[in-house]
This record gives structure tokens, sequence and C-alpha cells, in this order.
């Protein structure tokens, strides 16, 4: 019990490793828990594994700062062993899953963690790479201006948080600033709210560190020309406070004519104690990026067009967006005694965004036509967001309890604005002309708003969540949320205001919804789990951000996830993980009236079934791997076509997904890097009528340490230059993969 309890209260975040000689029962087993991260930070020493900073131990809160500091004198043979054991892939423990710091292998939901080593060994940069390398998981295109992603044949934009707090506008998000990524499978609103359906994505900061000074800088470059500049500064303010820049800034370009950007982004945050039990981390992110918006190629004859990789279907000079946002988030932590502990995190952030585009709608570029529609788009958000959990630990005979109460109060105020193009050749918003390359595109203007809308949205949140300890075999979790989700939503379009008289239409919508979580866990042994649980989850009518709601959709109840899943989890050695999951996710959108009998109504929504595998962690001291599998059925059930009942497959979800990633540390200073992604065939939308052909695509990576400050790596990405199409948004807007390329990257560490 009272190493559970060390873990929930992580005592003395900011506090120097403790000393060997430390008596008292929490100090002593906090000792015994960060001694792995306090030897790690002699990394520097370390032949192999110099540059893979132990910002991949796990934090015990969300945005928990880091426990780092200063180690004893080691040989150097002592280091290299220790620091090789504590380079992951993966980590053994969370707490977004369940809000309390928890070994991976009692969680009773299948869910995959990228870690800051496997982050700079694949050269990421942003949340498409990382979900080609996890099971059930895929990127959409975005449109070309924003970050959006399916799980488990769920499509969202807005399932994304930060040390577990909402980010939920539309952009691209950095990776510059994250000590690792959660990847979090099946229906999540008891820990996150709203939404989560098929999963979410949780994003864990870099935060201070005492007992550790340090400044890393790196500069990469790619052969299309893009250059990034990366810094991370680290510096004491005393034996119990630390300050963290983080930053970077980045030249876009890629394989597409007339593709380019930039973008840039500057993390400080300071922690501090203000009494031994009392901890305070403060941050700010601010958060640039301009680039053109790229929304691909259309497809001809039920394809994606062929050999037209590079050419650009819009206009350079007017697909563009512009994004700027603003972060300040606060977290304080008390710990009232060794079994109560309380913690408050309250977040402000403000984002304009702005993207216009013309894109192609359909195409007969073979016989020498393309036709394209366009719009210009913004969007201002302001979000005020604040979380209170209180976590404690009881016995009740021989049942150990670890239990969270928590609240959390949510408040979003949004502005949307949308003018359709308007051709004067067609004088209409569309238009069909003759195709070259590039294109020559007909004179366009943009006149009034079509579309001008507000929409507040007040959340209040109220959970408890029991993780209860039934003795050595078994492990259950209940837990509950309930959520009172306001949302009103003012439309001032013109087609509205013709329609009404002038004045704009408001419509609210006030959903009160239960979201439950159970899991039971049975352990054969203590590194093997085999679990079963039920999850649900919900949607407001108003969708993913809230700019449309009609009176009809006002009557209806939320969107309702259902997810059943069982699974094992197998820690083959402390470094080392095989899970494996079967579910299904049940989505019910609603009824409509059967069309083949009028008297009878149809159950409208999807629903999915299938298994995910993931192998991960270090098979030996000098060999990393990350192992993924992913079978997934998604249907689109009770839609109508011409008057007919049909299931349709889910866009965008490929039946089987296959990711490697294996590194292999040759010598004390070589080593090399091989990965491979398959994905089987995929419909670019729901009509089923055009498919992404499947594709297989293969990556290297050279590392050489050249100095003991120095590291040099060369990733080269689909060295066999397969031709491929990774991701769509409809029919007629399909990426296009990039061919062969390499990154060459130089990081320094002083």
């Amino acid at each position: 019990m009272y190493n559970q309890t060390a873990r929930l209260l992580h005592l003395r975040p900011f506090a120097p490793c403790p000393e060997p000689q430390t008596r008292s029962i929490t100090r002593t087993l906090s000792t015994v828990l960060l001694a792995g991260t306090c030897l790690s930070l002699m990394s520097w020493t370390s032949p192999h594994t110099a540059f893979a900073q132990e910002q991949d131990q796990p934090a015990n809160e969300d945005s928990q700062p880091s426990t780092e500091g200063t180690a004893p004198q080691q040989s150097a043979e002592d280091v290299e062993e220790l620091f090789i054991e504590g380079r992951k892939y993966g980590l053994g423990e969370t707490s977004s899953a369940t809000k309390t710091p928890t070994q991976l292998v009692d969680v009773p939901q299948s869910l995959s963690v990228v870690s800051r080593t496997q982050l700079d060994d694949q050269a990421m940069s942003d949340m498409g790479d990382i979900l080609r390398f996890t099971p059930g998981a895929s990127i959409a295109q975005g449109e070309g201006h924003r970050d959006q992603i399916i799980i488990r044949g769920q499509n969202t934009t807005a399932d994304f948080f930060i040390d577990g707090l909402r980010d939920d506008v539309q952009y691209f998000r950095p990776l510059y600033n994250l000590e690792r990524v959660e990847i979090l499978r099946g229906s999540n609103a008891l820990a996150f709210g709203r939404g989560g359906g098929g999963g979410v994505i949780n994003r864990v900061s870099k935060t201070p560190e005492t007992g550790n000074n340090f400044f890393e800088s790196s500069v990469a470059a790619d052969t299309f020309g893009q250059v990034a500049i990366n810094g991370d500064a680290n510096i004491e303010l005393g034996d119990h406070a630390a300050f963290r820049l983080n930053a970077f800034y980045e030249n876009l370009d890629n394989h597409r004519d007339f593709f380019g950007g930039e973008r840039f982004a500057i993390n400080p945050t300071v922690g501090f104690e203000l009494t031994p039990d009392t901890r305070v981390v403060a941050s700010y992110e601010y958060v640039n990026d301009d680039r053109v918006v790229d929304r691909g190629v259309p497809a001809q004859d039920g394809v994606p067009l062929m050999g037209f990789d590079n050419t650009f279907f819009g206009d350079p000079d007017f697909n563009e967006t512009e994004f700027e946002g603003h972060i300040g988030r606060i977290k304080a932590e008390h710990s009232f005694s060794d079994n109560w502990s309380v913690n408050a995190t309250f977040q402000y952030a403000d984002y304009d965004k702005l993207y216009q585009n013309l894109f192609p709608i359909g195409s007969d570029v073979l016989a020498g036509s393309v036709s394209l529609d366009g719009y210009i788009d913004t969007t201002d958000r302001r979000n005020l967001l604040a979380q209170v959990n209180l976590l404690g630990q009881f016995e009740t005979g021989f049942i150990t309890h670890t239990v969270v109460f928590g609240a959390e109060y949510a408040d979003q105020d949004t502005v949307n604005t949308r003018q359709d193009t308007f051709f004067l050749d067609t004088q209409d918003d569309q238009i069909t002309f003759p195709f070259s390359d590039p294109l020559v595109i007909p004179a366009v203007t943009f006149p009034a708003f079509n579309r001008d809308r507000f929409s507040e949205v007040e959340v209040w949140s109220f959970y408890a969540q029991d993780q209860i300890d039934l003795g050595r075999y078994v492990k259950a979790v209940f837990g509950v949320r309930y959520d009172r989700f306001d949302v009103k939503v003012e439309d001032s379009d013109l087609p509205v205001l013709i329609a009404n008289d002038g004045e704009p239409i408001v419509v609210e919508s006030l959903d009160t919804e239960f979201s439950p979580r159970v899991g039971l866990i049975f352990k054969p042994l203590e590194n093997v789990s085999i679990y079963g649980s039920f999850s649900r989850s919900f949607l407001p009518r108003t969708g993913d951000q809230f700019l449309t709601l009609t009176i009809e959709d006002a009557a209806l109840d939320a969107e309702e996830f259902l997810n059943f899943e069982v699974g094992a989890k197998w820690d083959i050695n402390p470094n080392f993980s095989l899970t494996a999951a079967i579910f299904r996710l049940d989505r019910e959108s609603g009824v409509l009236v059967d069309p083949t009998d009028v008297d009878n109504t149809i159950l409208v929504g999807s629903q999915t079934d299938g298994l995910e595998l993931q192998l991960i962690g270090n098979i030996l001291e000098n060999w990393s791997i990350n192992v993924g599998y992913a079978y997934t059925d998604a249907d689109q059930v009770g839609n109508v076509v011409d008057g007919k009942i049909m299931n349709m497959a889910i866009p965008q979800v490929p039946e089987h997904m296959f990711s490697l990633w294996s590194r292999y540390d040759a010598t004390e200073r070589l080593g090399f890097g091989l990965g491979v992604t398959y994905q089987s065939s995929q419909f670019a939308s729901i009509s089923n009528a055009v498919e992404l052909p499947g594709f297989a695509r293969v990556d290297i990576g050279i590392f050489y340490q050249l100095t003991d400050h120095v590291h040099l790596q060369i990733n080269v990405e689909n060295l066999l230059d397969s031709d491929y199409f990774p991701a769509a948004h409809n029919d007629n807007n399909i990426s296009t993969g990039e061919p062969i390329n390499a990154r060459f990257r130089i990081t320094g560490r002083f």
C-alpha cells in the first residue's frame, strides 16, 4: 500500500534526488521510485544513447513536474547500464486513463504511449507521424489546415488534450515541447468529458527539473528544403524551483508544387515549491503557423488521380492558413497527508484562425477539365478551463481503495464566419474550366458572408472513480461522470437574415449526461493482466466545433458511444510489454423513419469491431522495438440510399494496419533504425465510390554519437519510393504520399 501511496502523492517533485541516507518511509520510497530517473541524468557520458533525454520517465500526473536531479558519482560502466535500462519506447505508467498514477498493466483499456525517445529516433514532427505507428488509429487530411484523427472508426478534430486539459481548436500541433504522447482508445468520457468516442490523444509537456542545468539544441534539414531548429533549456532557481524554456522554428516544404510556409512556438515554464507539501507549475505557450493550404488531388474513375502527385489543385497565392494561439496554464498540488492530496489546474487559451482555399470538387483531367470550389473561413475562440481533483487511498478490511473525486468547468466562446467563392465567368460558387499544370484559375471574388455564427458553451462536470485492489489476483475500476452541457448558437449569416426579417436565429441546447466506466482485471501473475471493460461517452448535436445547431437537432439527445472491450497485457520484462485487445464500439446517432415501412424506425449510427496488438520496449539493452497491428471492421448503419437501407464502410478506416519501428545500436557510437508501415485499401468518403489503394512504406535511420555532446542522425523516409495516398477529406481531396526523402539532424547538449 505504501508504494502505491508514494506514487499517488508524488511527494516533492522539484527536490533534487533524495540522498541514500534518507530514512522516512515516504522519502525512502521516493528514492526507490526516482533512482532510475536520477541516474539517467548522467546519460551524456553514455555513448549508446546520449541524446535520449529521460523525459521518457512517466510523470505521476498529466502535467506533473519532473523529479529529475543530480546523481551520485558512478563509474562509466554503471552509468551506461543504468541509462540503457531507462531508454524506453513506451512507458510503464500513466495517469491519463485513470487520473491516478497507474501501471499500464493495471489499466483496463487499450492505449499506446509514444516516448520522447521514439519521437526523436523517428524524427517525428506532427500527429500524422505518430499515428502511422499506432495500432487502431490513423490520420485524416484535415483539409490541409488542421490535425484530424480517426480512432476506432471515429473521425474527430477536437479530441486532443494537453496535460489532461482539452485543446480542441483546429490547427497542426507541434511536438517540440513534449515528454510523451498518449493515445487512449475506446470511449473516454469519464476522464476527459464529451467526445472521445473512439479515443483521445493526450500530449504531456516537458516540465522544469531541479538539480539539473542543461541546454540542448538541434538543427534539421531535409532534401525538400525544409529546415527546423529546436531549443530546450533548463535552469535551476535554487533548491526548490526551476525554469524551462522550449522553442522551435520550422520552414515548411515538401514534394508538392507551391507548398510552403513557416511555424514557430515558444513555451516558458516555471515550477516551484511554496512549501514542502505544496507545488506549483505555471506555463505559457505561443504558437504561430502560416502555411499553404493543400487539399491534394481529385479522383478519376473511382481511384485517386494518378501521375499528378505534385500538381497543386488550387491557387498558391490564395490558399493559405494563419493560426495564432496563446495558452496559459497553472497547476497547483498540495499533499494533506501520506494518503490524501489535491490538485487544481486552470487554463486560459486564445486562438485566432483563418484559412482560405480553392479546392477540387471533381475532375476529368484526362479529358482536359477540372472543377473547383472555395471559401474563406475565420474562427476566434476563447477557452477557460478549470479542473480540481481530490486523490486518496484507504483500506476497508483487506480491500485497498484508490479514489478520485473531481470537478471540471469549461467556458468556450467561438465566433466563426465563412464567405463562399463567386466565379465571374459562371456567376456561381463553382466552376469547371480547362486543366493546365499549373492551373490558370478564372477570376473569383468573395462577396457576402454566408455563415456568421457565435456559440457559447458552458460545461459543469463532476466525477468519481474507485480503483479497488481485491488482493493478489483481482482488481476493479468503477466510476461515473456527470456532465451538464449548455450550448447556445446565434446564427447571423446572410441566408438567415433574409429569411428571418433581418434578425439572427438563436438556438440553445441543454444536455445532461452520465458516463459510467466499469473494468475488471484478473492478474494470474504480477506482470500479467486479463481484463474486461465497458465505457460510455457522448457528443452533443453541435458536433466537435459547436458551429451548427438547428431547432430539430436541439430536440434530440446527444449521440452515444458504447465501448465493450476485453484484453490482455504482459510485461515480459520491466522495459518490454505485449498488449492485445478485442473490442466493439457502437455509436448511436439517432433514429429515422424506415423508407420501406413508414410505420417502423431504423437506428442510425455505426458499429466498429476490431483487434489491436502491440509489442513495445527493449528486447535487449541495445535493441528497441515497436510493433503494432490492427484489424478494424467499421460500418455506418442505417444509411438510406435511393430509398433503400444500406450499410456503408466508414471512410478512411483500413481493415488491416501494420507498423514496425526498430532501433539497434551496433556499437557504442553507431545505431541503425528500420521502419515499415502497411495499410490495406480504404474508402475516401462515406459514398464508398472512391478507393485509396493499399500501400507499404519503408523508412530507415542511422545514428552516430560524434562526441559526448554532439549527435548526428539521418532518417530516410519511403526508401523504396512507393507511390501512395495516405489520407483524404472526401472523394476529390486526396493527399499524395511523399516520395523518397532524407532528413539530416545534428543535436548538441551542454
